[in-house]
């Protein structure tokens, strides 16, 4: 019989994922009911439940789903602040799944190639990000390369978002990742894709309202209050509650 301890998942590192998947989540689920075509109604439904999905597993190896999502106050949240912006335009969210999906990739390949407590969740979660970025990809190939309106948004969006994408590389504890190679991997790949939808990689600071890695710190931008007050609307109205 094996008497060796289990070691705990790093606490600050299962709370940036989960948070960042959490958060992301629901600002998909936005979506429902205004999504452009439904096609995408069902595809940006779907990417959200992957999400809330991997946002589940890791905030149960902390802690209880339930408290940790609905109980917390805005302070305690660890996610990036890319991920709590606004849907916007169709090509805002775009930009938004194209910078945070390759970037997801690219660590979830890591830590499943790695031995860690998030090996085992990272390798089943890695497919279902390849398909989250392929979307994003896809669509900021229509958007760029369609029409001039179209193309007009899509840089706009991109260029809105790139301020908030230095964060994702900055290093979270208890995450063995190589940070350097992440950041030089999702660059060249989201380069590729804007260069293939006759866009330029935004030129500019890389790095939140305050600075980077703030997001997880526990500082947030204003439209996150907002929308944490109406994720946990219910949960809070009805505490105790079950059906």
């Amino acid at each position: 019989m094996n008497d060796a301890p289990v070691t705990a998942p790093p606490r600050a590192a299962a709370l940036a994922l989960g948070d960042d998947a959490l958060v992301l989540s629901h600002r998909l689920g936005e979506w429902a009911g205004h999504a452009p075509v439904l096609e995408e109604e069902v595809a940006l439904a779907n990417i959200a439940l992957d999400l809330l999905g991997q946002a589940r597993i890791l905030l149960s190896l902390v802690g209880d789903e339930d408290e940790l999502a609905y109980l917390r106050e805005e302070r305690a949240f660890r996610n990036l602040q890319l991920v709590e912006q606004p849907n916007g335009d169709f090509a805002r969210t775009i930009a938004r799944q194209l910078y945070f999906s390759t970037y997801q990739l690219f660590l979830y390949q890591q830590l499943a190639a790695g031995d860690s407590a998030f090996t085992g969740l990272a390798a089943k979660a890695v497919k279902e990000v390849a398909y989250h970025q392929d979307h994003a990809a896809h669509w900021t190939l229509r958007l760029g390369d369609g029409t001039a309106e179209s193309h007009e948004r899509m840089a706009r969006a991109c260029g809105a978002l790139w301020r908030y994408t230095g964060e994702m590389f900055e290093p979270v504890e208890g995450l063995e990742v190589d940070w350097r190679a992440l950041e030089d991997s999702w660059r060249e790949s989201v380069a590729g894709v804007l260069e293939r939808a006759t866009l330029t990689l935004p030129d500019g600071p890389r790095s939140g309202a305050w600075r980077a890695g703030a997001g997880r710190q526990g500082l947030h931008t204003e439209p996150f209050g907002p929308m944490l007050a109406e994720m946990q609307h219910l949960h809070r109205s009805h505490p105790g509650a079950s059906w």
